[in-house]
């Protein structure tokens, strides 16, 4: 008989008794998973601030929330947990205006550079804040059911893991980026390191390239890089966002695999984005069939009401262990510096035939 996976987690639990959100920023992050997923939890947005006031009563007219007309005004709801969807420079300046002791969820990145990550983790520490980052692909659907089956065991010892990413983005989309040393691995793969960290902890060192590409201006759009861990554990990164010859050898896709057994996810979003594809996933046991599993939702925007009901969970005791907590998150933007370190230096030169 074929093994039953029907019964994965897919959704992290919510919190017994929801607080108020004041959103702070007003980008399209929150305009596209934030205030969807915190809707679809039935999550109360106590309102939105932005700095450009303009774009804030936009988009609270669009969800029906209010918007506060200054910073001061939406820090002083109270019993509110504060979203930050703010680019990472400005991370600092805000958690510093915070209540002491408050509950905040922080964009990832957890600041521009380790430097400032660093920072921000002191600064959590000496204001005693309730502080995640919202490194949200952990809570996806398919990657919440691929930590319940390592943890079962359905897949044996993990002995490899992939990621491959070969499609086209459509960086028009983040202007932001545009002058930013750092992007592909900062913005983008920092998803993947993130959530192989939480499958298998800290890596004890990296290899990595990162490079742009002719057709664009940005600092980085491709990237290869090896994780080390233990002997015999493989952990491999190929992402390339400028494969434009058609859909049919695009690709976008995580495989773990163990000695009983592997997963393959398809990460959907990424193709075709921002419109996407279904996500997938496929489990497989030695000497059996691969079988699909059926998602419950998507990395947008179900993944969004993870980590705000993680957060919740842990501020209100229901939760032991904040997964994406600053403490935790540090040591995420550590694999990312050390991984632009590794691309700043030379490879092993080829010696010359004598």
């Amino acid at each position: 008989m074929p093994s039953d996976f029907s019964d994965l987690q897919q959704s992290w639990p919510k919190p017994g008794a929801p607080r108020p959100i004041v959103i702070i920023g007003a980008g399209g992050i929150v305009n596209d998973a934030h205030l969807p997923a915190y809707r679809l939890a039935g999550f109360t947005v106590a309102g939105v601030f932005d700095i450009d006031g303009a774009k804030a009563r936009a988009l609270a007219a669009k969800w029906d929330i209010a918007a506060f007309a200054t910073l001061e005004a939406a820090l002083a709801m109270p019993d509110a947990v504060y979203d930050l969807a703010l680019p990472p420079a400005a991370h600092l300046d805000v958690l510093a205006r915070l209540p002491d002791g408050a509950t905040v969820l922080l964009q990832k990145p957890m600041g521009s550079d380790l430097a400032q990550a660093t920072a921000i983790l002191q600064l959590c520490r000496a204001k005693r804040l309730i502080a995640a980052v919202n490194f949200q692909l952990r809570f996806a659907p398919m990657m919440l059911a691929v930590r319940d089956a390592l943890q079962r065991g359905y897949v044996g010892e993990l002995i490899d893991t992939e990621v491959h990413l070969n499609l086209v983005t459509p960086w028009h989309l983040f202007p932001f980026l545009k002058g930013t040393p750092r992007v592909e691995i900062a913005v983008h793969s920092i998803h993947y390191l993130d959530l192989i960290r939480a499958f298998l902890g800290n890596p004890t060192g990296v290899h990595a390239r990162t490079m742009g590409h002719p057709s664009t201006d940005l600092a980085q759009t491709r990237t290869s890089a090896l994780l080390d861990f233990a002997a015999g554990m493989r952990t491999t990164l190929s992402i390339n966002h400028h494969h434009d010859f058609g859909r049919r050898f695009q690709d976008a896709s995580f495989r773990f695999e163990g000695t009983e057994g592997a997963a393959m996810v398809k990460l959907g979003l990424l193709l075709n984005y921002p419109q996407g594809e279904p996500d997938e996933l496929w489990i497989a046991r030695k000497g059996e069939d691969w079988q699909q599993i059926a998602l419950t939702g998507g990395w947008f925007p179900h993944a969004f009401i993870g980590t705000m009901s993680n957060l919740q969970r842990f501020a209100a005791g229901e939760d032991q262990t904040l997964l994406t907590s600053v403490e935790d998150a540090w040591h995420t933007m550590a694999l990312v510096e050390a991984a632009f370190q590794s691309a700043a230096t030379p490879a092993t030169p080829i010696k010359a035939r004598p």
